[in-house]
């Protein structure tokens, strides 16, 4: 009985053993399969061999700008497919489509291009992948770039887009009557006022004064002429400010003077567009773009005759405001790190320059202005002047609630332009009306 008991003693020590044993392999073989899978999710993170493809909705482009840069992505990352998809022509259109998609987390679009004046808003909504730690990781020199075009994609010290294509208010004048155009403003309603008439223009000078987004374009550019801001790198409001209060009065003038059309408080881009290159004006403020259709032979009156030159300059120097779009990466995309190597693609040099000569987009980076092939696409390119206005160019508000600053600004200006408040009330009232929108 005793050796029996002996034997069974043995035996539940052996069956205890082996079971020992057999659950440390399947630890084991756990651990070793976790930590494989890890290595390939930090693997496929990296560089993927699987293929992907990763979906880039972005505005109309009727260039085949945007197919060549997809093509020659493709070519140098044959692992990651892009898949177009095409937004309204209607930049505010295409927002209120990104915020519905972004609002419910929706992953169906992985990169998408941004107006300049949407970063800090998708930022703050967290719709925007930040994009800091891939720029540090490759090595991105971001002072490569033109420093507002950088700025305006900056928000609470991150960087949540970076610059695709751009674009500045500029000067126009017509070479045969002036030889040289104004330096500063006081100098434009001199001018403007003398040479109104000259070789049957109607008006010394044209610009965007009606109630809409390109108002706000021009009066960045008066207040940041004159060492003026609307909200400062902390998102506070400063609007209410000597400086501001000078820019506006200024702005006044020049508006209410009796060389400006008398209907320019309906002037946008367009209408601006329309009289200079009938021959109605000395000079204009409008956006590079007016330099090809003032050479048109066919539409306009002034082929040969139009130079552009910086704006002219308040106190603090001459200031542009600036235009153009972004890339940037949906926070909920289900492949970041493809979607990365694409803007880092269309966003460096290589993107940028098909981007330049294929669509003939203004590049963002410094250096491309030197390269001969890019200044061959257009003489704008190849303008010293034109470089200068980007590398001083200056982004709208860049806020979370822009949009509702945009809307204060339009209304409270146009009032002090029309005579109906003073520039003092107006900078009071965009003071107290931003703040209260700050505090919602």
């Amino acid at each position: 009985m005793k050796a029996w008991k002996g034997i069974l003693g043995s035996l539940s020590i052996l069956v205890l053993i082996v079971l020992i044993a057999a659950c440390g392999n399947d630890d084991k073989a756990a651990t070793e399969k976790d930590a494989d899978k890890g290595t390939k999710n930090d693997t496929k993170t990296e560089e993927s061999d699987e293929a992907v493809t990763i979906v880039y909705a972005r505005g109309v482009d009727t260039t085949p700008g945007t197919e060549a840069v997809i093509k020659a992505f493709e070519e140098s990352h044959p692992n990651i497919n892009v898949e177009q998809r095409e937004m309204p022509a209607d930049t505010g259109q295409s927002h209120d489509q990104y915020v519905t998609a972004f609002s419910s987390q929706s992953s169906e679009i992985d990169v998408f291009n941004a107006d300049v004046i949407w970063p800090a808003e998708f930022a703050q909504a967290n719709y925007a992948l930040e994009l800091d730690r891939f720029i540090e990781k490759d090595g991105i020199d971001m002072d490569a770039y033109f420093p507002g075009t950088v700025a305006a994609g900056n928000f609470n010290g991150k960087q949540w887009a970076m610059p695709q294509y751009t674009d500045a208010g500029v000067f126009y004048y017509r070479t045969d009557i002036v030889d040289e155009p104004p330096k500063t403003w006081d100098e434009l309603i001199e001018m403007a006022g003398e040479l109104k008439g000259e070789e049957g223009t109607k008006f010394g000078y044209i610009m965007q004064a009606a109630q809409y987004e390109g108002l706000i374009t021009n009066a960045i550019e008066f207040i940041a002429s004159y060492g003026g801001q609307v909200v400062d790198e902390e998102n506070n409001v400063v609007v209410d400010s000597p400086e501001t209060v000078k820019a506006i009065k200024k702005m006044k003038e020049v508006v209410n003077s009796d060389f400006v059309p008398d209907n320019i408080s309906n002037f946008q881009e367009i209408e601006t567009e329309n009289a200079w290159t009938e021959g109605n004006s000395v000079f204009a403020r409008n956006w590079p773009y007016m330099i090809s259709s003032s050479n048109d032979e066919e539409r306009s009156e002034v082929v040969g005759n139009v130079e552009m030159a910086r704006l002219p300059a308040g106190d603090k120097g001459s200031a542009a405001a600036l235009g153009g779009w972004m890339t940037m990466i949906n926070r909920y995309s289900e492949h970041p790190q493809e979607a990365w190597e694409f803007v880092k693609f269309i966003s460096g040099p290589e993107g940028q320059k098909i981007s330049a000569i294929e669509g003939g987009r203004a590049p963002t980076l410094k250096k491309l202005y030197d390269d001969p092939e890019v200044q061959a696409v257009s003489s704008l390119f190849a303008n010293p002047e034109f470089t200068e206005v980007l590398q001083t160019a200056v982004p709208r508000p860049v806020s979370p609630i822009y949009p509702e600053i945009s809307d204060i600004m339009q209304i409270e200006l146009s009032k002090a332009l029309a005579g109906d408040q003073t520039a003092e009330e107006a900078a009071a009232n965009m003071q107290e009306k931003m703040e209260a929108a700050m505090r919602e």
